[in-house]
C-alpha cells in the first residue's frame, strides 16, 4: 500500500513526522522534494480538481503583476477564511435551475429533479453532517446575522436576575451589534448586560479554564453564553463541548457563531448539546459571496412549540402549507424557525460545495489540515521567528524583520488558519506577495491571516508562500 498522510494530533508528532520525512529524503524542510512527497501522499489531492483555482492572470490584472511572475501559473489561494473558491459544479447546477425556470415557469415549484418547493431538502442531509447534527436540527436559511437574531428570540429572555450575555473579547462586529441590539430591545443596557470572555493580560488567545471560571462565578446572572466557534482574527478554536457543559450547569443557554468553524474543524453539535448555532457558508464551505446561511437548534428543543419565535409561512408544515386556512401547523425542529422559501440559486451553489465535501469527511480533511498548517508553522518557526531574526542580525546574515504566529500551537485549538503578527509595517510585504499571485487577508496594522485549506491547497502552495514571504521580509 502506498504511503498516505498519517493522522497526527499533537504539534510534536506533526513536526516529528515532517522532520523525519525530510531526513529520509535527505533534504531540508524547505526543499521542494519534501513537498512533492507530501503532495504525493495526500489522499485528498483529487478534490482540488473540483474547484476553480484562479490563474495569476485571472486573479490579478496585468498592471498588478510583478515583472518576474508567470501569469499562466495557478495562484496561491490562502483566503478561504474570507471567501472560498468556486466549485466547478456550481455553474452547472445554477444553469440547470435557470433553464427549468425558463421552460417551466411557475411549474418549477413542483417539477423536475429538484422542485423549488422543497429545494432545501437537497442540501439538508450533508449540511447537517457538516456540523455533527441531525436533520431535524438544521435549516438552510437567511444569512448569518439574521439567524443570530432569530435564534436569540427563544433563548434570550432576560429577567432582572438573569439578563447578561457573555461574548468573546474582540468579536466579529456584526455579532456584537446583534447582541447589543437584542439587549437594548429588551430594555437593558449593553454596558451592564453584555460581558466579555477576556484573555489574560498580554495574551492573544483564551484559556478554557478561564472561560469556565467566569461562567461559574457569574453564571447566575448570565442568560446566554454566545461565543465564536473559531475566532476570526486569531484562529482560536473554542472548546465548545467543555464550555457548553459548564454553562448548562449554571442554567445558561449556549449558542455559537460557527462562521469560521464550519468546513474548517470537526463539529458535533448534537452530541455536545449546544442549544443553538448559526453560520455562513461562503467561507470554508465555498457556497459563493453572500451564500445562504445555516441554523441549528438542538433536538431537545425540537418539539417545544411554546418557544417564542418569529414566524412565516415556511414555519408551517409543508404538507398543509397550501391549505392556507391561517391556522398554524408548526414544523418541529429548526424548520419551524424558517420564515420564507429559501432562494433556489444560492442553494445550488451550496449543493455543489456539499457534493465535494460529501466525497470525504471532516475527520479526513482535518487529518490533512493538521499537517498542512503544521508544515507552515514549522517553516515560519524555523526561519522567520523572532529568535531566528535576532540570530541573523547578530551574525549580520540578514535583516531583523520577523513574524510570530499568534494562533494556538496546539492543533486541537485551531483549524487551518494561522494569524501572523509582523515586526514591521505590512504595506511593502503584502504588496510584494500579492503581486506574485498570493491571496490572503490583512488586519492592519501588522496582522496577516493565511488559511491553507485541505480541500484544495497543497504543500507546494505552503512552501511557495513561505518562500515569497521570506523574500518580502528581506526586501523590506
Amino acid at each position: 500500500m502506498a504511503s498516505v498522510l498519517p493522522s497526527l494530533g499533537t504539534r510534536e508528532a506533526i513536526q516529528g513526522y515532517l522532520r523525519g520525512l525530510a531526513m529520509q529524503l535527505g533534504v531540508d524542510i524547505t526543499d521542494s522534494r519534501l513537498v512533492e512527497e507530501l503532495d504525493r501522499r495526500d489522499q485528498l489531492a483529487h478534490l482540488r480538481s473540483k474547484f476553480h483555482v484562479p490563474l495569476i492572470s485571472e486573479l490579478l490584472d496585468e498592471e498588478e503583476q510583478a515583472d518576474d511572475v508567470d501569469p499562466s501559473q495557478e495562484s496561491i489561494y490562502l483566503c478561504s477564511n474570507s471567501l472560498g473558491l468556486q466549485p466547478k459544479e456550481a455553474k452547472e447546477l445554477v444553469v440547470q435551475e435557470m433553464d427549468k425556470w425558463a421552460k417551466k415557469g411557475v411549474h418549477s415549484h413542483f417539477a423536475g429533479q429538484r422542485p423549488f418547493f422543497r429545494i432545501e431538502d437537497f442540501v439538508l442531509e450533508e449540511h447537517a453532517r457538516m456540523v455533527g447534527a441531525r436533520t431535524i436540527e438544521v435549516a438552510t436559511m437567511n444569512s448569518l446575522t439574521v439567524n443570530i437574531h432569530l435564534s436569540l428570540v427563544p433563548f434570550y429572555r432576560p429577567t432582572k436576575e438573569r439578563h447578561k450575555i457573555i461574548i468573546d473579547e474582540c468579536p466579529f462586529p456584526s455579532d456584537l451589534y446583534a447582541i447589543q441590539s437584542q439587549v437594548r430591545w429588551h430594555g437593558y443596557d449593553p454596558s451592564n448586560s453584555v460581558i466579555f470572555a477576556s484573555r489574560r493580560k498580554g495574551e492573544d488567545i483564551w484559556y478554557t479554564e478561564d472561560i469556565v471560571k467566569q461562567i461559574e462565578e457569574e453564571g447566575d446572572s448570565i442568560a446566554v453564553v454566545y461565543l465564536s466557534g473559531v475566532h476570526f482574527t486569531t484562529g482560536y478554536y473554542f472548546d465548545i463541548k467543555t464550555i457548553t457543559e459548564a454553562a448548562h450547569k449554571k442554567g445558561c443557554y449556549v449558542g455559537f457563531d460557527l462562521a469560521h468553524a464550519v468546513g474548517n474543524v470537526e463539529l458535533h453539535l448534537h452530541d455536545w448539546e449546544v442549544d443553538f448555532a448559526s453560520w455562513c457558508t461562503y467561507k470554508y464551505m465555498c457556497s459563493g459571496p453572500g451564500g445562504i446561511g445555516g441554523f441549528f437548534i438542538h433536538e431537545k428543543h425540537a418539539h417545544n412549540s411554546d418557544l417564542p419565535r418569529f414566524l412565516g409561512w415556511w414555519s408551517h408544515n409543508r404538507d398543509t402549507r397550501f391549505v392556507m386556512d391561517n391556522v398554524l401547523d408548526l414544523q418541529p425542529g429548526a424548520a419551524g424557525f424558517q420564515l420564507s422559501n429559501p432562494p433556489v440559486l444560492p442553494c445550488m451553489t451550496l449543493l455543489a460545495s456539499l457534493n465535494a465535501f460529501g466525497e470525504t469527511s471532516m475527520a479526513e480533511l482535518c487529518r490533512k489540515s493538521r499537517l498542512l498548517t503544521g508544515y507552515l508553522e514549522l517553516l515560519l518557526e524555523e526561519n522567520l521567528s523572532k529568535r531566528k531574526a535576532l540570530k541573523r542580525k547578530a551574525t549580520q546574515e540578514g535583516g531583523g524583520n520577523y513574524c510570530e504566529v499568534i494562533t494556538p500551537s496546539d492543533p486541537e485549538r485551531r483549524g487551518c488558519q494561522l494569524s501572523l503578527r509582523f515586526s514591521c509595517p505590512l504595506e511593502k510585504v503584502s504588496t510584494f506577495i500579492q503581486k506574485r499571485g498570493v491571496a490572503f487577508d490583512l488586519r492592519r496594522p501588522n496582522l496577516m491571516r493565511v488559511a491553507p485549506v485541505p480541500m484544495y491547497n497543497t504543500f507546494a502552495d505552503v512552501l511557495r508562500f513561505f518562500q515569497l514571504l521570506t523574500q518580502a521580509l528581506e526586501c523590506d
